[in-house]
């Protein structure tokens, strides 16, 4: 495919996209149904279509669109060039399109909400939370996520693994925010073919969720619930730190699946647990991963951003209640509970954690920190609670 013709897939795409599909569902369809395109044409335009999606308030703006469209987003995003009409590139601009383009402001020129690239209902209580910190956080997560390995520190050190990193061709550079973690220069998606990989020395792991876990005051012989396991990611990046006893488990098990393989290749043991079968039991530490808003990822799934509502947001901080009212249930005298989210809005953060507090006096904020897109991560949340 020409550079125009996935300028041309991408408006398509974004088009669907646009009207209810979600981001991936639209991809895989255009994907199937194009089986002319390789490797190389379906990366870039997955690429334009995320990086439209993260700025799709801006692109808009700078095409002087009053409206998203497919069309529009790419005219934002710079290439007005590719719109041709020549084989499968765009149709040329329009009067009307070129008259609006030059009619738009510079980006640092537009409202704040535009640079931010934030939807209206969100910017009061971001910036609420963020305060001067917000137009950086946003603006970072108008880019690409930056992809970050999680050393497996016990089994080998991060030094070590950056050389054998080198000697496969992936560059790497450390960063102070996480011991574990190393960053990604360059090309990373063959990631899960290197040896360092495959033999469990390495995962792929945001430096805020290495960085979340560092933060918890670990000890040889815990017994260690991670009570929203999912893959394990956390589970495994505890593992790596310290002897205990692990356990995993997950409203909905199936989310589990890959965790048994991944464990294995860690050299890592975790015992799978039902919701029945905690009924009764208590652990030194559990480790709530709670569901979220996610946005402090939303670079990841920028279309996320703009399908989140307020009712839907009020849905997911009531279920944040209810998932840490079980999960204290299950936390021994004297122990801990850790409460993680990636979200960057307080009503899921420290909001929760004091509401939480108040209703189990028997807790106590002991320490909480905040990671923000700007730090070089996901935005995350992290808070131990204490049971007395």
């Amino acid at each position: 495919m020409t550079p125009a013709a996935r300028i041309s897939a991408a408006i398509e795409i974004l088009d669907r996209i646009l009207a209810g599909s979600a981001a991936e569902q639209a991809l895989t369809g255009w994907a199937r149904a194009s089986r002319f395109a390789g490797s190389g044409d379906r990366a870039a335009v997955r690429d334009h279509v995320f990086d439209a999606l993260r700025c799709l308030r801006s692109y808009t703006a700078l095409a002087g669109a009053e409206s998203p469209s497919g069309r529009a987003l790419m005219i934002g995003a710079g290439l007005a060039a590719h719109f041709t009409g020549i084989a499968h590139a765009p149709a040329p601009l329009s009067e009307a399109e070129q008259a609006a383009l030059g009619r738009a402001l510079p980006l640092d020129q537009m409202p704040e909400a535009v640079q931010a690239d934030c939807p209206d209902w969100l910017v009061g209580p971001l910036r609420d939370r963020l305060g001067a910190a917000f137009l950086p956080a946003m603006q970072a997560q108008r880019q690409r996520a930056p992809v970050w390995l999680r050393v497996n520190l016990a089994r080998i050190s991060r030094t070590d693994a950056q050389a054998q990193l080198a000697a496969e061709g992936v560059e790497t550079e450390s960063s102070d925010l996480a011991s574990s973690a190393l960053r990604v220069l360059g090309k990373s998606n063959k990631i899960n073919q290197l040896t360092l990989y495959l033999e469990g020395l390495a995962e792929l792991q945001d430096i805020s969720s290495q960085a979340a876990v560092e933060t918890l005051a670990l000890r040889d012989g815990m017994k260690i619930l991670d009570y929203c396991a999912g893959g394990g990611g956390k589970l495994l990046a505890m593992a790596a730190r310290v002897r205990a006893e692990f356990f995993a488990h997950d409203a909905a098990p199936e989310r589990m699946r890959d965790l048994p393989v991944r464990a294995a290749r860690a050299g890592v043991h975790a015992t799978l647990v039902q919701t029945d079968a905690l009924t009764g039991r208590h652990f030194d530490l559990v480790l709530v991963d709670a569901p979220c808003s996610g946005s402090g990822t939303w670079r990841r799934t920028p279309d996320a951003k703009w399908r989140l509502t307020q009712d839907r947001l009020i849905e997911l901080c009531a279920l944040q209640a209810r998932v840490l009212d079980q999960a204290a249930l299950l936390v021994r005298p004297g122990g801990t509970l850790a409460y993680m989210t990636c979200s960057l809005l307080g009503g899921e953060n420290a909001d929760q954690v004091t509401a939480f507090c108040g209703r189990r006096p028997d807790f106590a904020r002991k320490a909480e920190r905040s990671f923000l897109p700007s730090d070089g991560g996901d935005g995350f949340f992290v808070a131990h609670l204490h049971r007395a």
